[in-house]
């Protein structure tokens, strides 16, 4: 990738963010779906301590809910982004386009990095304001390890968004694994509640080494008897969800490319018509 692959994506996921925030329904659908629901959530659990800790249950709900706004967004809103985008011909259009794909993947993951930055200083904001969450005691924990876990799920999830067969059956695609991950990687229990087959399957996603890093960033050492090994394991988050990133970037834009190869003017010319149909 080159630099100007590298500025033109810059430029297009900061103003299809600009686009976005321009947007009273888009917005209207973050405040009230992601943040809304939060802050119902924490008023409804309140600020009592969870039993032989220090820690309230708003904080614990704070960092998996952190956890889960960047997976869910990495693995449910961009996979369906980029159906979309395939099915509206944005793909096919990516052909004629020199560094097209590299440029589409970058500015899809500024997009990405801008929506999941807004949601989490409001889901922060709205934690410590209304449900008394303790504030990170860690910041510069919690900056890299939202940053990197992002990173980690965007490719991830560009790879999804070539691979489901359409925006409509992505959320019945996903919805459930992703509960599932979501109750096995500690982000909802204690991963130590686990099986210890259950502890093995789930460290081998990213969705457990973000809550860990996140869990870090947030609660004192005196909650390590929870976890694995009694560590926080941080330099761990960092290598696992850089090889996630990685692995992630040399996928995605191959299947990109694979799939824009495989898209024709004929074949969106029919999905369009079933579209109509239906």
């Amino acid at each position: 990738m080159n630099v100007r692959t590298l500025r033109i994506g810059l430029r297009r996921g900061w103003t299809e963010q600009l686009h976005l925030v321009g947007d009273r329904k888009e917005l209207l659908t973050t405040l009230v779906g992601t943040v809304g629901v939060f802050a119902l959530l924490v008023l409804w659990i309140g600020d009592k301590p969870v039993p032989g800790t220090g820690v309230s249950q708003g904080t614990f709900m704070t960092v998996g809910f952190l956890a889960f706004t960047v997976f869910s967004n990495g693995l449910m809103t961009l996979p369906m982004a980029i159906a979309t985008d395939r099915e509206e011909g944005t793909l096919l259009r990516l052909r004629t386009v020199p560094g097209g794909v590299p440029a589409y993947l970058v500015g899809r993951a500024v997009t990405f990095l801008c929506q999941v930055a807004v949601q989490c200083v409001l889901i922060v904001g709205t934690g410590v304001a209304v449900g008394g969450v303790t504030p990170p005691r860690d910041w510069p924990t919690l900056a890299w390890v939202l940053l990197l876990g992002t990173v980690a799920v965007v490719p991830l999830g560009a790879v999804i968004g070539c691979l489901v067969p359409g925006p409509k059956t992505a959320a019945r695609i996903l919805g459930l694994p992703m509960m599932v991950l979501m109750v096995t990687s500690g982000v909802m229990l204690p991963i130590t509640f686990m099986p210890e087959p259950v502890r093995w399957i789930s460290q081998a996603f990213p969705l457990y080494w973000q809550g860990l890093g996140l869990r870090a960033a947030f609660l004192p050492d005196s909650m390590l008897a929870a976890e694995i090994g009694g560590s926080w394991r941080l330099p761990w988050v960092a290598a696992a969800l850089a090889a996630w990133a990685v692995a992630g970037m040399l996928l995605a834009p191959r299947l990109i490319r694979r799939t824009t190869r495989r898209e024709s003017g004929s074949r969106l010319a029919a999905r369009r018509l079933a579209a109509q149909g239906s």
